[in-house]
């Protein structure tokens, strides 16, 4: 039997999961938040078109506005000034959308304190025990904020002071960029960078860092719990918009379950 013969018979038999890391799309879902003067990304809306109607009577279809950042995302190189010159989302190799995963729980670190910065000595003892993070993989940071996702309130957890939300300390975002072996880095929060990120030094250290070393991006990812530390393969499924920075994604990964 051939290896895609073999795959396929796992997905059949159930062997191998799919899990959905995807975030529903629709009106509701969170965006990010940016203060004046700067340009705010479009919520996700539906324009109806024909519903059975005069206007189509025998289909049902819609325009979609939305940002590229909306929901669970991809975030490309020239997403930001340190990586202008990289790729687009368009740009980016098939090959590269299906990868292996090393997912790092710190969902009771979060729970306790929402402004919990990950560090490499955090992927070092994770290391320790499950062994290297893969070469050419996703970096996966599981702290629980999915379950925060319906509420726009709860999800950017803002105060006087800013958002509160977990992410990457800069020492920890330059690391991964410049000295993992990885493609990139998925979260559960609405960006790559922690709520804080705002005032660290420099400024957003996670998109500068990543996207300044042709790295990736994955965002408002859900249902990390489901998935082992290591052994999930990700299929990371942007659209190819030519000259686009990002797109809404479906995120999908393969778990075998023996």
């Amino acid at each position: 039997m051939s290896i895609l013969s073999s795959f396929a018979e796992a997905l059949a038999t159930a062997r191998i999961e799919v899990v959905d890391l995807t975030a529903p799309l629709h009106s509701g879902t969170p965006v990010i938040q940016l203060p004046e003067p700067f340009a705010q990304t479009a919520t996700f809306q539906l324009e109806e078109l024909s519903r059975y109607d005069d206007r189509g009577p025998a289909w049902y279809w819609n325009n979609i506005r939305t940002g590229e950042h909306t929901g669970t995302h991809f975030d490309a190189p020239n997403h930001w000034v340190t990586g202008r010159d990289g790729e687009d989302v368009a740009s980016v190799a098939a090959r590269k959308l299906i990868a292996p995963a090393a997912v790092l729980d710190f969902s009771e670190r979060a729970a306790q304190d929402p402004d919990f910065l990950l560090e490499v000595e955090h992927i070092r003892e994770w290391e320790a025990e499950h062994g290297p993070l893969p070469e050419g993989g996703w970096l996966l940071f599981r702290t629980g904020w999915d379950a925060r996702s319906e509420s726009q309130a709860d999800f950017l957890n803002g105060d006087e002071s800013g958002p509160h939300t977990p992410g990457l300390s800069v020492e920890c975002a330059r690391w991964v960029a410049e000295e993992s072996p990885v493609i990139g880095l998925g979260v559960e929060t609405v960006g790559t960078d922690a709520g804080a990120a705002h005032s660290f030094d420099p400024p957003f250290p996670c998109h500068s860092a990543l996207m300044g070393s042709g790295k990736y991006g994955l965002t408002q990812l859900q249902n990390l719990a489901q998935l082992p530390p290591t052994g999930a393969l990700v299929v990371a499924a942007p659209l190819p918009i030519v000259g686009g920075s990002g797109s809404p994604s479906r995120v999908l990964a393969l778990v075998e379950r023996g």
